[in-house]
């Protein structure tokens, strides 16, 4: 029996909306010709919005773990108990799981999933669940690097499904479709494609040189940005089929096209050949909501273009705007303490210590040499 969408509740999932009322990264809602300059100009827009945004999480989570904690802590009042956010309703189970490739339009699915009511992890806000994102660490990719070969493991997916995700997206979830259908064996799953594999690979290796250094620049500042960093070496450990990457000092090493291709079609073929024909859609997100309202048995589409989202140009925005306002933080931060370090010492601010010091250059240079000079030079 087909149901009527259900359609987005405001309901919380970890630390954030599992439906977010900031659209700004969907282009399609701006009707904007593709290919035209108006739709790059967005794209870049939209990158740099994102980039910033999680720049400026980044260093929220800075200054909540090293400076309001540590300041809390001495002062003797504690923390208190960490609360995780309301679950929501019903059974805890994954129904959705998209098992295509990064780079195959998985974020534009999320986004389409949420408008259809499934609360979607997508790893691009992976860093944003501490808990998830640690259990990914700390069982999977670090012992992969400790033992110097790619480890899958076994992901805990009753965790992530506690936080009321019912969807998940993206790599790493994408490579573990046995372990779901075993777990849920109701899932659905989705296998985004792009054209052609030349296609796929030029996305994920923009993607790649993207992302990595301004990944390894976080990471020496923050947490969870350097299990990024970690979990990049896994991912392409695992995609390129090469151990290399995992203790490969920065930049990591180009990706192998050969070799990506070749797990890009190999992970598509054993999809096709493990998950049933009834269970499995396999899926170009510029199909639209019909294919996709059909498999999940939904009597009314969206009317709404459907969502498109973190195109090429738009990654590459992202990892700039991230590292520089990144920068911007660090050396905020860093000019703050040497100030106020300065003050302490001087007696002064900086900027009174300036003024100070220009006035008695300009007196100097206005009064002339003084009159003893004057004598013993005479």
């Amino acid at each position: 029996k087909k149901s009527k969408a259900s359609f987005p509740k405001k309901c919380f999932v970890g630390e954030k909306m599992t439906v977010k009322d900031n659209r700004v990264t969907d282009t399609s809602r701006m009707n904007l010709e593709p290919g035209s300059w108006q739709e790059a100009s967005y794209e870049l827009y939209v990158g740099l919005h994102v980039g910033i945004s999680h720049a400026a999480y980044f260093g929220k989570l800075f200054f909540v773990n090293y400076v309001n904690k540590p300041v809390v802590k001495a002062l003797g009042y504690g923390e208190g108990k960490k609360q995780r956010a309301s679950v929501t309703e019903g059974p805890h189970e994954l129904k959705v799981i998209g098992v295509g490739y990064g780079r195959t339009g998985t974020y534009s699915l999320t986004l389409a999933l949420e408008e259809l009511g499934y609360p979607t992890l997508h790893t691009q806000h992976l860093y944003e669940n501490e808990e998830i994102f640690a259990m990914w660490t700390n069982t999977i990719f670090q012992p992969s690097i400790d033992g110097g070969e790619a480890f899958m493991g076994t992901p805990d997916l009753d965790l992530i499904t506690s936080y009321g995700y019912q969807a998940t997206m993206d790599l790493p979830m994408a490579l573990y479709f046995e372990q779901v259908q075993e777990r849920f064996p109701d899932c659905k799953f989705i296998l985004t494609t792009r054209e052609n594999s030349e296609i796929w690979f030029r996305s994920w290796d923009v993607l790649t040189k993207s992302i990595a250094q301004p990944a390894k620049f976080g990471g020496l500042f923050f947490t969870n940005v350097n299990r990024i960093v970690i979990y990049l070496r896994w991912l392409f450990s695992v995609v390129n089929e090469d151990p290399q990457y995992l203790t490969a000092p920065f930049p990591l090493p180009d990706q192998h096209k050969e070799k990506s291709i070749a797990s890009y079609e190999a992970h598509n073929a054993r999809v096709r050949a493990t998950i049933p024909a009834d269970q499995l859609l396999e899926y170009n997100v510029k199909q639209g909501w019909e294919p996709l309202c059909g498999f999940l048995d939904i009597e009314q589409c969206p009317t709404i273009p459907f969502p498109k989202s973190n195109s090429a140009r738009s990654v590459q925005a992202q990892a700039v705007s991230s590292i520089c306002v990144s920068l911007m933080i660090i050396l905020f931060v860093v000019f703050f303490l040497v100030s106020f370090l300065f003050q302490r010492v001087t007696g002064k601010t900086v900027f009174q210590w300036i003024q100070v010091t220009y006035h008695n250059t300009i007196e100097k240079a206005t009064r002339g040499p003084s009159p003893m000079k004057i004598v013993k030079n005479a």
